[in-house]
């Protein structure tokens, strides 16, 4: 599951991890994303010691480990803007793809509260329309996810041949063992949930006019991947 930054992307693996036949695993390249950029996260150094330094191994995990006995469906968890250049995108084709979008000018409004000077870069949607052209794969909205979580569960899970389960409606408040060890400084909502919330439009006023310019570019990537939205 490809996805930007503050697009209910971990509710989302809450709701998949709660399935009885499903294995999360939450964001594998973040750490060698942070130790190649040397960008300075909130645990940097602990993100950096949790994960394979070697995006290669990160990958081999991701597509070639075994599943648990009982165990069908293994969900992944990605940000799209940890897909560096140098990844070779030919190591993910023996994934199934699918994709999380959310409009822009939400997406900035939410995320400029904790980033004042994102960059196109920072948000993935030119690597999720990149990795959508390669390989193609559904694409659901976070806007109808939070509108009507079932009916667009149900689209999803039977677009992904895995059928829809009720648990993934609800789950247990508090962390999981599957959560990485950024959870306590970016998880704290979720960890407060038991479901997924109603859509609310971000406080704080309109978006700010420096902020204008990175909404439009954004645009034409998001409109082609919601062109593919399941639900319409």
């Amino acid at each position: 599951m490809w996805s930007g930054p503050r697009t209910v992307s971990t509710a989302l693996m809450r709701s998949f991890g709660n399935r009885p036949d499903t294995v999360v695993v939450d964001e594998p390249l973040y750490g060698y994303y942070l130790a190649r950029t040397g960008i300075d996260h909130p645990g940097r150094d602990e993100v950096i010691a949790s994960q394979p330094g070697d995006w290669r191994v990160a990958l081999g995990q991701l597509t070639r480990s075994p599943l648990p006995a009982g165990r069908t469906v293994y969900y992944q968890k990605h940000m799209t803007h940890h897909l560096l250049p140098e990844i070779d995108r030919g190591a993910l084709a023996g994934l199934t793809h699918a994709f999380l979008i959310r409009d822009p000018r939400q997406l900035l409004a939410s995320y400029a509260k904790v980033r004042s000077e994102p960059t196109l870069a920072d948000l993935g949607l030119e690597q999720q329309a990149e990795i959508f052209r390669a390989f193609g794969g559904p694409v659901i909205d976070s806007a109808d996810i939070l509108r009507e979580p079932r009916q667009a569960l149900e689209a999803l899970c039977d677009a992904l041949g895995i059928g829809f389960d009720p648990s993934m409606l609800s789950w247990p408040a508090g962390p999981r063992p599957t959560d990485g060890v950024w959870a306590r400084y970016w998880y704290d909502n979720v960890w407060k949930s038991t479901g997924f919330g109603p859509s609310r439009p971000p406080s704080g006023g309109p978006l700010p006019a420096s902020l204008e310019p990175l909404a439009a570019a954004c645009e034409p990537f998001y409109e082609e991947l919601r062109a593919q939205r399941l639900m319409r």
